[in-house]
């Protein structure tokens, strides 16, 4: 298993990549004024600011190979045109799975498994 900071969700129209590479994560840092922990934890802990959300949920779209375009008018159509609330946690969850990794990945099972090969 390849561990790519990914995840697959169903999400606004139909189902949808995100993904969070240090390009993005360094983007949404300068977008928001903050490293990704401290959004992580805003987000955890309700003490979000809009671009937390938007610039998460778009940056997490163009990572997960939408055009920048379509990420945009997606966060529009389904983020800003919204009460923030209704995608606090789908930003965590892509957040979350970019920095921490998805909850279904176990970590060390694949090396253990190769170790126990050799």
């Amino acid at each position: 298993m390849s561990r790519d900071g990914g995840i697959t969700l169903d999400w606004a129209d139909g189902e949808h990549r995100f993904r969070l590479a240090w390009g993005e994560l360094r983007q949404l840092q300068e977008a928001c004024d903050a490293g990704p922990f401290v959004i992580l934890q805003r987000l955890q802990l309700g003490s979000w600011k809009l671009g937390d959300i938007s610039e998460t949920i778009r940056l997490g779209l163009i990572g997960g190979g939408a055009t920048p375009e379509r990420a945009l008018q997606l966060v529009r159509d389904y983020v800003e045109a919204r009460p923030p609330l209704e995608n606090v946690k789908l930003a965590l969850g892509v957040l979350a799975a970019a920095v921490i990794g998805p909850e279904d990945e176990r970590l060390g099972e694949d090396d253990a498994a190769t170790d126990q090969k050799a």
